[in-house]
């Protein structure tokens, strides 16, 4: 069949990874921060990466590539950047990438060490971004000049160039001020014109569409916010023209408003919320394109595409040119290419699609749209493998099934209350007041990773690579001895990352070796794929956990990552309720921890720290899933004596709205991030009596400045107020996994004098 270049349905992405498939991003910022490689080297890198993706976008047959949504740390730093919009402390007069990279990580190879600014979840994702700080005086003004020479680069090239922009109300929105008395919004105004400059300096550069990123648009909104967007899009009415994108959610409650705006056409996430097409569809104005998001960037199951064939033909039908295809939300969520993964199994490999291999699934979609037979069987051919899952005998344990189905309310609680466990607990482990402790993990050395290459490539034996992590356990220990600390851990030498090393030993999953994700800045991760059932073969942390204890008479914690963030963290199964996928997680560390109270394991850390970002967008759907997550995490804890003491953690969540859930979790002690802040966090304990105890953490470990012993004696004082002094525990905010030793030390060093010098002046008060 001959399609006409008029009725063509338009393909694009996005966004897509900017790390590099072999991390070379990540590997090029931390030699550049430590003076290693000059700043033109850094450059090249990035611009290298650049162009490998857009021709990886041209090479799969979009239409457009997706300029701008590159970043040397975070998109949504950048359009701070881009705005001339950075904290006062950090303001030189003369923005440059290391102003970045200061406001960041509180440090770059030149400039000032100030506080960085603070680091939050992008919605409900694992991908953090650096949180905008907004004044009344705040003033915007387009000088930093990466978007445009981007764009300028991309054309040069010979691509045809789609910028991304994050939209002006979403920017507003994921800030907050840092004054009282005003509100943000109302900045928009001022904040309007800075857009304006920066549409006609695209349109000076020869841009047709502009994709406006706005996923607020997602959430239910207070009325001021949503009826924001009127103003906002009547300014930036220009001669470029806008894609207005949307996604995580539906955005049907918005839609009323959202056809009002003078916008060329809107983006839609058919992933995350397939029930919205028909509605946005009849909506739609006429002079509107729509961009259809039904490739999903956050998972990597390969797309059933004789199924979004059946979905998008009345569309096309409907639609013509007008309908567009892409991807769900940015392709940043995702691995970049399948075909480096040689290692999987070939029956889970044919169920997968990285982002590499999702820009032919748009283009594939796209041309079976358009009529070409031959796209169409296309389609068909590589929809068999997905649809053939469904009854693999690889996917489905009647066993698992059996005991998920048998979990009963009482399985989820403790022996004891809470007022009874304490008691027992505080005999049984004798602790100081201010309990010191760390998260769980110490830095990974080089020796380390080197020794786990070496082991998984078959170069080091089994006996040998075991006899080193050994090794570092004891280092580990004796350090902390040193320190003086009082509850140790064993540091997670043997451990690559928190949810992975679990994923290898569970049954249940696949890893793999390059499937690398972006979590903030350098920091990357590599999410396993969840399979089928799972369930817990052996045990998995036991043997380290009594190892470390037999080396030191303080108390050494055992520790798990826990059911709601090892979902959370992983790349979930699509054919299963992530409430049920949570509740095998549980079972099967329900008998981790029986198993490690069994060998004498007087303290277990079961770690949370996903469970905010878990939430649904729509505050009005929080409860449900906050209820089977917090009894996931009971189920899996509830198997402990009430003389074991649970821990828990949870790092970049705000608590205000889910305190009670908090609380639910019932965990003996509860460690969180809050020095970032400056202690803000416990705000959300003001109004909620808190019942446990708490370690808010008191010095930043994404940041490489060290805490003074004043500054955490400040932060403990301020904690003192909020939460009795008999319940607290002192703490970092995060693990050391990614800090090293120099620094790890000298910061805990400050911790533990601090700690002293406020139980002395505990002490002589109490006299």
């Amino acid at each position: 069949m001959t399609i006409t270049t008029e009725n063509k349905t338009v393909t694009h992405i996005l966004g897509y990874p900017r790390v590099g498939s072999q991390r070379e991003l990540k590997f090029a910022q931390e030699k550049y921060w430590r003076g290693e490689i000059e700043q033109s080297e850094l450059k090249e890198v990035g611009s290298l990466l650049r162009h490998r993706h857009w021709g990886d976008q041209v090479g799969a047959g979009l239409d457009y590539v997706s300029v701008g949504d590159f970043a040397w740390y975070d998109h949504v730093l950048n359009t701070s950047m881009l705005l001339g919009h950075i904290p006062k402390r950090h303001d030189n007069g003369f923005p440059d990438l290391d102003t970045l990279f200061r406001i960041a990580r509180g440090k770059a190879p030149t400039g000032c060490s100030c506080a960085a600014s603070d680091m939050t979840k992008w919605f409900n994702t694992n991908y953090h971004y650096i949180v905008p700080e907004f004044t009344e005086d705040d003033q915007f003004n387009v000088s930093w000049q990466q978007l445009f020479e981007e764009v300028a680069e991309a054309k040069k090239a010979g691509h045809k160039v789609k910028p991304v922009l994050l939209g002006p109300v979403s920017y507003l929105w994921l800030g907050k001020e840092k004054e009282e008395g005003f509100d943000r919004l109302s900045l928009l105004p001022r904040l309007l014109a800075a857009y304006q400059q920066i549409l006609s300096k695209l349109e000076a550069l020869g841009v047709e569409w502009v994709q406006i990123d706005e996923p607020v648009l997602a959430l239910e909104l207070p009325k001021p916010w949503a009826e924001s967007f009127k103003l906002a899009y009547q300014v930036l009415n220009g001669n470029t023209k806008l894609l207005l994108t949307t996604y995580f959610d539906n955005i049907t409650h918005h839609l009323d408003k959202i056809v009002e705006l003078n916008i060329d056409g809107l983006h839609i996430d058919l992933s995350a919320a397939p029930e919205q097409l028909n509605a946005v569809v009849d909506a739609l104005p006429e002079n509107w394109v729509l961009s259809a998001g039904v490739v999903n960037g956050r998972n990597v199951w390969r797309a059933d595409l004789s199924h979004v064939l059946d979905v998008l033909q009345p569309v096309k039908a409907k639609l013509g040119q007008r309908l567009w295809v892409g991807s769900s939300c940015s392709l940043l969520h995702s691995p970049i290419d399948l075909d480096l993964e040689t290692d999987l199994s070939p029956e889970v490999r044919q169920w997968l699609s990285f982002a590499k291999q999702k820009c032919r699934e748009i283009s594939l979609v796209a041309q079976a749209l358009d009529g070409n037979d031959i796209a169409i069987q296309e389609c068909a051919k590589y929809s068999a493998p997905i649809k053939a899952r469904v009854t693999s005998a690889l996917v489905n344990n009647p066993d698992v099934r059996q005991r998920t189905n048998a979990i009963t309310a009482a399985l989820a609680e403790r022996k004891a209350p809470y007022a009874e466990r304490t008691r027992q607990q505080r005999a049984a482990l004798n602790l100081p007041l201010l309990p010191t402790t760390t998260i769980g993990s110490f830095p990974q050395t080089n020796e380390i990773r080197t020794q786990r290459r070496d082991f998984k490539a078959g170069l080091l034996s089994e006996s040998d690579y075991n006899t080193a992590l050994k090794g570092h356990i004891a280092d580990a220990i004796q350090r902390q001895e040193d320190l003086d600390l009082d509850v140790f851990v064993h540091g997670e030498a043997e451990r690559n990352d928190m949810v992975e090393y679990f994923a290898e030993l569970l049954e249940g999953f696949a890893v793999t070796r390059f499937g690398w994700v972006q979590s903030y800045g350098s920091r990357c991760v590599k999410p396993a794929v969840i399979v089928s059932d799972i369930y817990r073969a052996k045990p998995m942390t036991v043997e380290w956990a009594t190892y470390a204890q037999s080396l030191t008479d303080k108390l050494v914690k055992g520790m798990l990552t826990g059911p709601v963030t090892i979902l959370g963290w992983t790349f979930p199964r699509e054919d299963l309720p992530r409430e049920g996928i949570a509740n095998q997680i549980a079972l099967a560390l329900r008998d981790e921890v029986s198993d490690l109270q069994a060998a004498g394991i007087k303290i277990i850390q079961i770690d949370e720290p996903a469970i905010r970002e878990g939430l649904p967008l729509k505050e009005s759907q929080w409860q449900a899933y906050l209820d089977w997550a917090v009894n996931a995490f009971k189920i899996s804890a509830a198997s402990a004596e009430p003389q074991t003491q649970i821990h828990t953690h949870m790092c970049y969540s705000e608590f205000n709205h889910i305190i009670k859930s908090v609380a639910a979790l019932d965990a003996d002690v509860i460690t969180i991030e809050t020095s970032r802040s400056d202690m803000e966090l416990l705000k959300a304990f003001e109004e909620f009596d808190y019942p446990n105890e708490i370690g808010p953490g008191v010095y930043d470990i994404h940041s490489p400045n060290i805490p003074s012993i004043e500054q955490i004696v400040h932060l403990v004082e301020k904690a003192e107020t909020l939460i009795p002094i008999e319940r607290l525990w002192i703490n970092p905010d995060c693990g050391l996994k990614t800090r090293n030793w120099e620094e790890t030390e000298a910061a805990l060093r400050s911790m533990v004098e601090a700690t002293k010098k406020l139980r002395e002046q505990w002490q002589a008060k109490a006299v």
